[in-house]
């Protein structure tokens, strides 16, 4: 594992730490290192939870909603065209639950990943068209597609674009195109594609509430599709520090842990979580994998059907599908990552990972890209080659903005997009070579002389003793902590290491217990940190989580390390 650079936060003003009454001061340096300086700002940050935001000021959203009740009340077949990843199938699932409900003629369509690839595709609604739809909606996906729009249109199709993805230099051509990216579109900018078909979903039940309140009551369905909402916005990476998402999350993890959809509840108790707790990072490590399984190594429509499921017993048996794919996935990536492990030695030092091979599958291209950017903190693209074209996940570090170099390799390319440290694309095979030298020339460009390390940023120092439930209590208000909200890191020094053994398969885990230099005692457990077993020092400094750990009934505090290191002055080593 990669040495981490530890980067202990500044301590807040002292007069800043005066200003938070009520607030304890780890707390005020916790709201303050998360850039929240105002006590007033603090409350709303911590606590609101409505969602005043009003969807048709949205870019095109009357236009939209205008057209899409005109198709349900002349009875038109539309079909809703999703992406194959959790954001795409959640928003998938929500679009359709709301246009059933509103009695139109819909069908669900999502791309294959290996066959079709990423986004729209030319040949599918030309097909959608011969089947006699006449309306697409697509939901994650499109706001780079021109092409394909334009071959949907004639093909006789009239398009409606919702996508949160960056935008392009060119607009597509569709009736309405939806995205918080566009400058002159309002809305927050950050939310998940899922988001901003809920803007549409809230937007038509309005409209619709409007026009027969007497057959659709006022806020008919919105609650319940938010669970869809935080699930995609979770498992899409977005970003927790946004007031929009804090508040989506809010009451979507409460739809989640009141277990209204059959097939969440399914899903739940394959992954092996408690309803009643789930948290976005369950979401984020339990329930959002399992869902984008189904998409990497199979058809995408069996999570979608899970979602859509209206009873436990429609949805168990998918969910045990899907349980089933992600153990595969776990495998093959492990495995895949170890033979594109061997094309990187090759390389040696260079500035991006350009590699891959026919037999990477589709699927994991992108979980291998993201294991050798943690692994070697570089750049990372891991190519699917075909017979005459490839295409490429692509994972980044915070120092390059991989989309911002395909846009500038646009002219070597067949489609492209993404975000600032993950992205995707399709490319001849004969562009290849000239790709693979353009992208390592930027990135060297970008990254030459600059001390390339993982960083891990801490929070605060703190001794053992401080930890109890009160604590945890306090720090918890902090929730949903995820992407650019993390859960609070701090660091304890000189802890000696009275219990160490390696656990989990393959011993690759590591449980501790510790004590602190005033005779405080904690549980630790590190996720991939078992080699530290065979050199274990005495005497330690820690970063880490706190979490409340439930085993057999009993909830006890315990530290989730996130990095370790031999104490100053290093220790006599204790024996694993």
């Amino acid at each position: 594992m990669m040495q981490k650079e530890w980067a202990l936060r500044p301590a807040a003003p002292a007069e800043h730490l005066r200003r938070y009454r009520g607030f304890s001061r780890i707390m005020a340096q916790l709201l303050y290192n998360r850039g929240v300086e105002d006590p007033t700002q603090a409350e709303t940050y911590l606590s609101a939870t409505s969602l005043p935001e009003d969807p048709l000021e949205m870019k095109d959203m009357e236009l939209a909603v205008a057209r899409i009740s005109a198709g349900i009340e002349a009875g038109e077949p539309m079909a809703v065209y999703g992406d194959f990843d959790a954001d795409g199938v959640c928003s998938t699932a929500l679009m359709m639950q709301v246009l059933k409900l509103l009695g139109a003629d819909a069908r669900p369509y999502i791309p294959d990943r290996a066959d079709e690839g990423y986004g729209l595709n030319s040949p599918a609604l030309r097909a959608l068209a011969k089947q006699g739809i006449k309306l697409v909606i697509t939901v994650d996906c499109g706001i780079r597609s021109v092409q394909e729009i334009a071959d949907g249109i004639r093909a006789g199709l009239d398009i409606i674009v919702t996508d949160h993805h960056s935008v392009g230099p060119e607009r597509p051509p569709a009736l309405a195109v939806i995205n918080p990216q566009q400058e002159d579109c309002a809305g927050e900018a950050r939310m998940a594609g899922v988001g901003v078909a809920f803007m549409l979903a809230q937007a038509l039940l309005r409209q619709r509430w409007e026009s027969d309140r007497a057959k659709y009551p006022a806020g008919l369905g919105l609650s319940d599709l938010l669970d869809l909402v935080a699930l995609g916005t979770v498992a899409d990476v977005m970003p927790l520090n946004v007031s929009l998402n804090r508040r989506f999350l809010r009451h979507g993890l409460d739809t989640i842990n009141e277990m209204r959809r059959p097939g969440i509840a399914a899903l739940t108790q394959v992954a092996g979580l408690r309803p009643g707790g789930i948290k976005a990072s369950h979401i984020g490590f339990g329930l959002g994998p399992r869902i984008n399984a189904a998409g990497r190594l199979g058809s995408a429509m069996v999570a979608y059907e899970l979602l859509a499921a209206e009873t436990l017993e429609e949805a168990m048996p998918r969910a045990a599908e899907l349980q089933a794919l992600n153990s595969r996935r776990q495998q093959l990536t492990r495995q895949t990552q170890a033979a594109i492990g061997e094309q990187v030695v090759e390389a040696g030092d260079v500035s991006l990972i350009f590699a891959g091979d026919e037999n990477v599958l589709s699927g994991i291209a992108g979980l291998v890209a993201g294991r050798l950017t943690e692994e070697y903190y570089r750049p990372a693209v891991v190519l699917v080659k075909g017979e005459e074209e490839s295409r490429a996940s692509c994972r980044s570090i915070p120092e390059f903005n991989i989309t911002d170099a395909l846009d500038t390799c646009a002219d070597l390319l067949l489609r492209h997009g993404g975000h600032a440290t993950a992205a995707g694309f399709t490319v001849r095979n004969s562009n290849l070579d000239a790709l693979r030298q353009a992208l390592q020339q930027l990135a060297r460009a970008a990254i030459e002389g600059r001390n390339l390390a993982p960083k891990l940023p801490i929070d605060l120092e703190i001794p053992l003793d401080a930890l109890n439930k009160s604590f945890l209590a306090e720090i918890d208000r902090l929730e949903p902590t995820g992407q650019e909200n993390p859960a609070p890191v701090f660091l304890s020094r000189s802890l000696t290491v009275s219990q160490c053994r390696r656990v989990g398969a393959e011993g690759k885990h590591l449980r501790l217990r510790l004590a602190g230099e005033n005779g405080a005692r904690l549980g630790a457990i590190g996720f991939g940190l078992g080699d530290w077993a065979k050199r274990m020092p005495q005497k330690i400094d820690a970063a880490y989580t706190v979490e409340m750990n439930e085993w057999n009934g009993r909830r006890n505090l315990q530290m989730q390390l996130l990095d370790i290191r031999p104490a100053e002055p290093a220790s006599k080593t204790v024996s694993a």
